[in-house]
């Protein structure tokens, strides 16, 4: 196992914790039915995420399903996560 492939697995790692962190949060903020007290830690997680998501989004836009929307670009990213952690801690 290579050094390299190791340090990218674990920044990997972490980039798909702070993803399932910004899953839970917007869920939670959805769900809310009073103010939401995780502000600051939604604006965190969208921060770190965002860069990575957003071009993703411009290409493949969210699906409508009546009043619902669902981020495909999100899941693209978190499986392709997933995918290249995989081959990184692989090699």
């Amino acid at each position: 196992m290579s050094l390299i492939g190791t340090l990218v697995g674990y920044a990997l790692t972490l980039f798909i914790l702070v993803m399932i962190v910004r899953m839970v949060l917007d869920w939670t903020a959805q769900l809310a039915t009073g103010p939401s007290r995780t502000g600051r830690a939604r604006e965190l997680t969208h921060a770190w995420t965002e860069p990575v998501i957003a071009p993703v989004r411009r290409r493949l836009p969210p699906l409508r399903a009546g009043g619902l929307a669902f981020d495909l670009a999100f899941t693209v990213v978190f499986v392709a996560a997933l995918i290249v952690r995989s081959i990184a801690f692989s090699l």
